[in-house]
């Protein structure tokens, strides 16, 4: 019996430091698990703090109505030409009484009909080259149609080179189809099914 104890206890003490080497290699896999999983949650966080602001920028800015930017008619051209949708321009002004009565048929148009590009050309820098009006005026009436503003100044330089037809008389509208090569302008104000009928003629 005596000469089996000091095994025993060799093996007790072995089983002992064997048993605490692997529960500290078991305490070492959790931890370095929990860590991994920490570090997966920061970066998550990290990555849906970043939506959230990108989000909340797109919220803000849409619901400050949205900008105007400044174009040369070249780019205008360009637009106009390699659109495939059937496009509804109008050229109008915040000075313009009659163009500010028709803009709402243009919102109107611009929601229902995604298969229709509105686009709204200021025609403010003629007169008052101050672009911030303009903005300022898209946002306070909240315009969700794209607004654009021609940066020309001179009209006897470059009507002609948008439609023959004009005097430049605003409000005016043109209707384009670039598929049917089909075109329609009016320098009128319209009223409500007007816009309708202009778009059926150049189908």
């Amino acid at each position: 019996m005596e000469f089996f104890l000091p095994h025993i206890s060799g093996i007790y003490k072995c089983l002992n430091f064997s048993t605490f080497v692997g529960l500290t290699r078991i305490m070492d896999t959790a931890v370095h698990h929990q860590i991994t999983r920490i570090k997966g949650i920061v970066k998550l966080f990290l990555q849906m703090r970043k939506f959230c602001f990108v989000s909340l920028f797109l919220v803000s800015t849409l619901s400050q109505g949205q900008g105007a930017e400044l174009i040369k008619l070249d780019k205008l051209q360009q637009h106009m030409k390699n659109e495939n949708r059937v496009q509804v321009i109008n050229f109008w002004a915040t000075w313009c009484g009659p163009c500010l009565k028709e803009l709402p048929l243009f919102e109107k148009l611009n929601e229902e009909r995604k298969d229709i590009r509105v686009l709204l050309v200021s025609l403010d820098m003629d007169l008052d080259p101050n672009p911030e009006k303009v903005r300022s005026f898209v946002k306070r009436k909240k315009l969700k149609s794209t607004v654009v503003i021609l940066d020309e100044r001179n009209p006897n330089e470059w009507i002609d080179k948008l439609e023959t037809s004009w005097s430049g008389a605003l409000p005016a509208t043109l209707v384009i189809n670039n598929k049917t090569g089909k075109r329609k302008f009016v320098a009128q104000e319209l009223h409500a099914g007007d816009l309708e009928k202009l778009i059926a003629e150049v189908q």
